[in-house]
């Protein structure tokens, strides 16, 4: 049985605030902050007390809630240790390698850097969920502001690696626009199809595609699938590398 209570939240434009409630010792925490008063609302709405921030990288809208959800619980806040000087409050810098505890389960950290320098994620093994942030979206992938094509390609195999029933949660909703660019990259893939339908009709009721699985992007996500021979055919792209390929998606997706 699980031990953890996970609840998603849309705050912000198209941000999501998530919670991770602890059912036996009552501790709860924070992935990320994007809004103070949309975490303090949803943990008031739950009955939940807040005592963690899991900040994956220093975007101010991941962590413009950090300082007043401090002053106003204490919380603990964990960070990535390559960008500790720009998350607001931090106390516990982390990086790859690095596990912590959390109501008595093990958190793993994976550096999954590209969107920013020292993005990180959060893994939990016996929960088979991961935080990640903005490295990983539903059909997408983070855009690089501050990290190379390569360094994002590794995160995204990091986190590829990962049990393929993994729930993923993302930092946005940009899943129909995605799925819509996901499309023009593998246009033969079925299963995209069928995704991409189910996601306009989510969206076309108020209701969030996330969180995902693993397995179903390792499917339907273009930036996971640079292998595969229908997307290469597509880009005209049979004898590159699978880096190449990535980079070659990627840079088409940040032109529109």
């Amino acid at each position: 049985m699980t031990k953890l209570e996970i609840h998603q939240f849309p705050c912000l434009n198209d941000n999501y605030g998530v919670l991770v409630h602890s059912t036996e010792t009552g501790e709860t925490a924070s992935v990320d902050a994007p809004d103070a008063e949309a975490v303090l609302a949803a943990l008031q709405d739950k009955g939940w007390s807040l005592s963690a921030i899991f900040t994956t990288h220093h975007h101010h809208d991941h962590t413009d809630g950090n300082a007043v959800l401090k002053e106003k619980t204490g919380v603990k806040i964990y960070g990535p240790r390559g960008e500790a000087q720009k998350i607001p409050g931090i106390d516990s810098a982390l990086s790859q390698g690095d596990t912590f505890d959390f109501a008595g389960i093990e958190i793993q950290v994976l550096d999954t850097p590209g969107h920013t320098a020292g993005h990180i994620s959060y893994w939990i093994p016996s929960e088979k969920v991961a935080f990640v942030g903005d490295t990983l979206f539903a059909m997408g992938c983070g855009r690089l502001f501050e990290g190379t094509p390569a360094q994002m390609w590794t995160s995204l195999q990091k986190l590829m690696a990962l049990p393929p029933e993994t729930t993923i949660y993302c930092g946005h909703e940009y899943t129909q626009a995605n799925a819509a660019f996901s499309l023009k990259i593998d246009p033969d893939n079925a299963e995209l199809k069928t995704r991409a339908k189910e996601v306009a009709e989510l969206r076309a009721n108020g209701q969030p595609t996330l969180p995902t699985t693993l397995s179903v992007e390792l499917a339907t996500n273009p930036f996971l699938r640079p292998h595969d021979a229908g997307i290469r055919k597509t880009l005209d792209m049979a004898g590159a590398t699978d880096e190449e390929v990535f980079t070659e998606i990627r840079e088409r997706k940040n032109r529109g």
